[in-house]
């Protein structure tokens, strides 16, 4: 596998679209082997992506990063892992150990409302959030879930169709109504630990149905994970309505996904949670394709 860091004086370099230099990982038995450097000659996004196909990249790694780059990821069959930060060494060893975040980061302003897209001295910044950044196989990637799974396909890059329905038989997302499948690393943390150990004793040709409770998916929902904040506190925030995905950044410099549940006048409150925490769901999955 081949994982691909944004880079600048050893640090994850936030802004994917800007990025002068790639630090690419080579990873073998889940330990890296090897790294250089790789000059990205002022490219824009979609020459950059263009640009890590090339290399035969597996994963990207970055912090901030726009919807159009992540469609010409996606459209190369690259993984993402947005919103990382700090030491890029640290991202990647964290990435393999199942413990990097993707948060689907991203810098656009969507709709005009502008919202800010840095750190200020209260320690949080409001940030418009593209929705429907899930693992289970959404673009948007390892999306939080750590896969531990074993079997014969895990380290190896599969292809997979599949559908997903709740208990009550409504669709919620399907890789054969887009006509591609999924690709992903098994068993890299890129999906939802259910689906992941699911692929790893698979067949090619093979359709197996699943059931996943949310310890399988994406864990039960956390009342601690709702929160409120004072408006004074997130510039931009004024503008957010009850209802629309935004994401904060913590104290850390870490993205938060949140979805805004309540606002009065000086104060609004957030979610935390997955949109899909605390459900159960169903999928069907085709083994299309084993890589490597």
């Amino acid at each position: 596998m081949k994982i691909a860091v944004t880079y600048e004086n050893g640090e994850v370099f936030q802004h994917f679209g800007h990025t002068e230099t790639f630090q690419i990982y080579e990873v073998e038995d889940g330990k890296v082997c090897g790294k250089q450097l790789l000059a990205s000659n002022g490219s824009g996004h979609g020459a950059l992506a263009t640009l890590l196909a090339e290399q035969g990249i597996d994963v990207l790694i970055c912090g901030g990063i726009g919807g159009g780059a992540q469609a010409a990821l996606a459209e190369q069959g690259i993984e993402l892992c947005a919103g990382a930060s700090g030491d890029a060494d640290k991202a990647v060893a964290a990435f393999l150990h199942g413990e990097l975040v993707n948060t689907g980061a991203n810098c656009d302003h969507h709709h005009g409302e502008g919202h800010s897209c840095h750190d200020h001295d209260e320690g949080y910044s409001c940030h418009d959030h593209d929705e429907g950044h899930s693992c289970h196989g959404q673009e948007g990637g390892c999306g939080g879930c750590h896969s531990k799974s074993k079997g014969k396909n895990t380290g190896k890059k599969v292809r997979t169709h599949y559908r997903g329905t709740f208990n009550d038989g409504t669709q919620f997302d399907s890789s054969y109504d887009r006509g591609e499948p999924l690709e992903f690393v098994c068993g890299a943390g890129m999906m939802i630990p259910g689906y992941d150990a699911a692929v790893a004793e698979m067949e090619v040709g093979q359709t197996v149905q699943v059931h996943l409770t949310p310890d399988q998916a994406y864990g039960e929902a956390d009342p601690e994970a709702i929160f409120t904040l004072e408006l004074a506190q997130l510039p931009g925030a004024e503008a957010l309505a009850v209802g629309e995905r935004a994401y904060l950044r913590d104290p850390f410099g870490q993205p938060v996904p949140v979805k805004v549940v309540a606002k009065d006048e000086t104060t609004i409150t957030f979610d935390a949670n997955h949109e899909m925490a605390g459900k159960e769901l169903n999928f069907t999955i085709e083994l299309v394709e084993v890589l490597d």
